[in-house]
């Protein structure tokens, strides 16, 4: 077996020729030698000939390389120490060896990686865990074991190591979890549980199932036999905020008080200012700080008292301004207003309990079920043993309106009328009178009820209450009803046993015990009882129409349509006067009854033809009566109620009996037809003799006109005669002229020809000689825009040459010209001295001689000097 460690070469190595295995560096093959049936492990680089007997199981295979800071797990490793090639290997089934970073290795026959393959390792390669500083490493043992501290682990053993660490796994432990250490803000407490018995870090012995708090401000890394059940934020308890707890056992809470198993209590801001409850209490609710202003109270129900208990059933009144936490078991039904009272106002009380009202001079002993009334203005806040039935305002009342007032101790009901402002007493309380909803329903239809088709319905329309057509009547206020001009309202007092007549126009008020008399009145035509019901009795004077049936001596049936004035007969102020006009019922269907009585027994005595041309008269007759002389009378009228009939008056009259119908048509159709035909015999006759004068009326101014045609024929002839003898004389006449104006107007046209083509050529000239200008103003206005713009190109580059020549000499300074100025004859200057000359001379063909003479002031030394110390040169160009 041979082994290299050098750089990895490319894995492109299996088997070549039949029998040839070639192993690269840093691969290995697993090859089983089937006469012994033991696998053994060959390692590159080499190239294996394989035996009849052998065989491949694993093809050339990668070694396992484990970087720096990972390790993997081997399962079912092989004793390496005891390895020897060709005999079989120890292999420890079951167990587990862990590898770290080191020299590359080989997996033996039998030893497989966690989670990887032979040709794939890289998902068996695991990093080492790195546990923070805020953090610990939780530890099971899965065998009997000591660890590197020197600690002897039993199986399903846990513990954890805290960081800042690198673990390094063990093949008897297992990594469970890394848990983070739980951060404890001010104020906060950790929620924690034991898992199982255990000491923790402050050396408190907890057993399984343990609840606690742990309230340190800071990192906490929990220990490994406890739960975190949860972070436990505590409850800001502000001025406003108070916080009711229950204790599950009994206890020392967080403020240092012993609490008693199932105890409530309080805690408020003056306790502190943040509360976390212990896991042996509980939050029952928060609770807001019940604040009264100037103008409030409450009463507070089972009060605590001094030793913190409750006043079971006990009441405290507690008065604004103030504030205040209600104590557990304390309540409030409501936060009342004080009770501000105006001069008409007042409150009606009821003492609750015997308790004295008042003190000194003025104090009232008050017994339960005792009712008074506080009037204003003044404030009033009723004591625990006083409740408030009601608030009373005093009641506004008009001239025409009023209540209805029951005194509870007598029982006696009255209305009471305005003008007034009524404040009820104590012992008055307001009573509801009702009405039948008949009743109702004439009120808000001005006290007659009927079909829209009944005439009378409309004379109620001027009665209607406006407030009544709001909404539903007020049953406590006084019923009143506008009573229509000439009517009259009969309202029955029940409890006095008498009747009231009120005349309209007027306003009715009904007292309490009175009552309306509602007339049930017929109405329609023909007359239905009960179709009109009414309030108000009309007294007229007025006219009432009906329908009814006849029957002559000679048995034909007829209707009759009757309408007949009607008024009544009454004395005011008088009651019995006035109490008969109500005696009837349904006067209306009396006085129909009552007539038509009359007429069919008039009718009844006479035949058809003459009913037919006596009708008025038989009715009237019949219906007013006959005075001794014979006469009719001029009126009817009946005891019973002091109707009176003035006069009747006939609408109609058919025939009920359809045959008989029939004959009266057919009879009023031949008086019909007879009387036309006798108007057009006459009209015929009429128009026979306005045609014949027509006829001679045409006839005479036939001939006048042919007398007139012959004379205006005479006058005709004559002026033809003239016009032809002017025609022949002035034909030749009328020749000459047109020639003669034929020549002028030739002429003419010449003349105006000529003037127009002169002013037509004038204008031709006159639009060139424009064009010729405004072309020579247009081209010298170019010209001159044209110099003008090369100006100022001009002016504007001078200026800009100006001003960069004037930067250039301000950027350069004055030295630095004099410097540049002085620079070419310097330097011809320092050459001549170079070379030992004291004057040059330049000349040229085209440049003027110049003279430089450097070294006036040189002097010669020792009259030596260098041998071009005063020579001239002359040097042509």
């Amino acid at each position: 077996m041979s082994r290299s460690f050098g750089s990895a070469a490319s894995a492109s190595s299996g088997r070549g020729e039949q029998g040839m295995v070639r192993v690269a560096p840093l691969q290995y093959v697993h090859i089983l030698d089937k006469t012994t049936n033991v696998t053994f492990v060959e390692e590159g680089p080499q190239t294996i000939t394989l035996q009849a007997h052998q065989e491949i199981t694993v093809p050339p295979a990668p070694f396992v390389v484990i970087p720096p800071g990972k390790y993997c797990r081997i399962i079912d490793p092989v004793d390496r120490s005891k390895y020897e090639k060709g005999k079989p290997c120890v292999v420890r089934y079951g167990q587990v060896d862990i590898h770290f970073h080191s020299e590359p290795f080989c997996l033996y026959p039998g030893e497989k990686l966690e989670n990887g393959t032979h040709h794939d390792y890289q998902k068996s390669i695991q990093p080492l865990p790195i546990v923070r500083g805020t953090q610990a490493i939780v530890l099971e043992a899965t065998l009997d074991h000591t660890d590197a501290q020197d600690v002897e682990r039993k199986t399903g053993e846990r513990w954890q190591i805290a960081g800042p660490v690198t673990y390094r796994p063990t093949p008897q432990t297992k990594i469970v979890e890394i848990v983070d250490a739980q951060v404890i803000l001010p104020g906060h407490a950790l929620h924690l549980v034991a898992l199982e018995d255990f000491v923790d870090t402050d050396d408190v012995k907890r057993v399984t199932g343990e609840e606690w708090l742990v309230k340190k401000v800071g990192s906490h890394l929990p220990h490994v036999h406890t739960k975190v059940v949860r972070l436990e934020a505590p409850y800001v308890l502000a001025d406003t905020v108070a916080l009711y707890l229950r204790a599950k056992r009994q206890l020392v809470d967080a403020l240092g008080k012993e609490r008693c198993a199932g105890e409530l209590y309080m805690v408020t801001s003056q306790d502190a200012d943040s509360y976390v409850p212990d896991v042996s209490e509980e939050v029952v609710k928060s609770v807001k700080k019940t604040v009264l202003t100037t103008s409030q109270f409450c009463v507070v129900h089972d009060p605590v008292d001094s030793d913190g208990h409750n006043q079971l059933g006990g009441r405290e009144l507690r008065v604004g301004p103030t504030s205040f936490f209600l104590r557990p078991g304390e309540s409030i039904r409501k936060v009342e207003s004080v009770y501000l009272l105006h001069d008409d106002e007042a409150l009606l009380l009821r003492a609750m309990e015997e308790f004295t009202d008042g003190k000194g001079a003025d104090a009232v002993k008050r017994q339960p079920g005792d009712i008074w009334m506080i009037k204003g203005p003044c404030d009033y806040i009723p004591p625990i043993e006083v409740a408030v039935a009601e608030k009373r305002k005093a009641i506004p009342l008009g001239k025409n309106e009023g209540i209805y007032v029951r005194e509870t101790q007598s029982g006696k009901v009255r209305a009471v009328t305005g003008p007034q402002a009524y404040l009820l007493t104590a012992t008055e309380i307001l009573i509801e009178k009702t009405l039948p909803a008949e009743v109702e329903a004439m009120l808000k239809s001005g006290g007659g009820l009927g079909d829209e088709s009944i005439r009378k319905v409309a004379y109620f329309e001027t009665s209607v209450d406006p407030a009544l057509l709001k909404g539903k009547r007020d049953p406590t206020r006084l019923v009143t009803y506008r009573c229509p001009h000439n009517t009259a309202v009969q309202v029955y007092d029940y409890q006095k046993q008498c009747a009231r007549v009120v005349f309209g126009p007027d306003l009715v008020l009904l007292g309490y015990h009175e009552s309306f008399n509602v007339l049930s009145l017929s109405a329609g035509k023909p007359k239905k009882e009960g179709a009109l019901k009414s309030l108000a009795l009309l007294l007229g004077p007025d006219f009432t129409t009906d329908i009814m049936e006849v029957e002559t001596a000679d048995h034909a049936r007829l209707s009759v349509k009757l309408a007949f004035n009607n008024h009544f007969e009454v004395t005011r102020g008088d009651a019995e006067s006035e109490a008969t006009i109500f005696a009837v019922p349904d006067f209306i269907g009396f006085a129909c009854r009552q007539v038509g009585s009359r007429v069919r027994g008039a009718v009844a005595q006479v035949s058809f033809d003459e009913f037919h041309k006596n009708s008025q008269r038989i009715i009237r007759s019949a219906v007013l009566g006959l005075d001794s002389a014979g006469k009719i009378n001029e009126q009817l009228k009946f005891p019973a109620n002091n109707l009176v009939i003035t006069s009747v008056d006939i609408q109609s009259i058919e025939p009920s009996d359809a045959r008989m119908r029939d004959s009266l048509t057919k009879s009023v159709q031949m008086a019909i037809e007879i009387s036309t035909k006798s108007i057009e015999r006459s009209a015929q006759h009429d128009a026979a003799r306005v045609d014949q004068q027509a006829r001679g009326q045409l006839e005479r101014q036939n001939l006048k006109n042919e007398k007139l045609a012959e004379e205006a024929r005479k006058e005709l002839y004559l002026l033809q005669a003239e016009s032809a003898a002017v025609e022949s004389s002035g034909q030749a006449k009328a020749e000459a002229s047109a020639q003669a104006e034929r020549l002028l107007i030739e002429g003419q046209s010449e003349i105006d020809g000529a003037r127009l083509r002169a002013e037509a050529a004038e204008i031709e000239h006159t639009a060139e000689l424009r064009a010729r200008v405004s072309a020579q103003e247009a081209e010298i206005f170019y010209q001159r825009s044209l110099n003008e713009m090369h100006v100022k190109r001009a002016q504007e580059e001078m200026k800009i040459e100006v001003e960069r020549f004037s930067n250039t000499v301000g950027s350069l300074g004055g030295e630095t010209l004099a410097a540049i100025a002085t620079a070419g004859p310097e330097d011809k200057d320092r050459l001549l001295k170079a070379v030992g000359l004291n004057a040059s001379m330049l000349t040229g063909s085209k440049n003027p001689m110049e003279m430089f003479n450097f070294s006036q002031a040189a002097p010669s030394s020792g009259g030596g000097g260098s041998r071009f110390g005063s020579s001239l040169s002359l040097l042509s160009g």
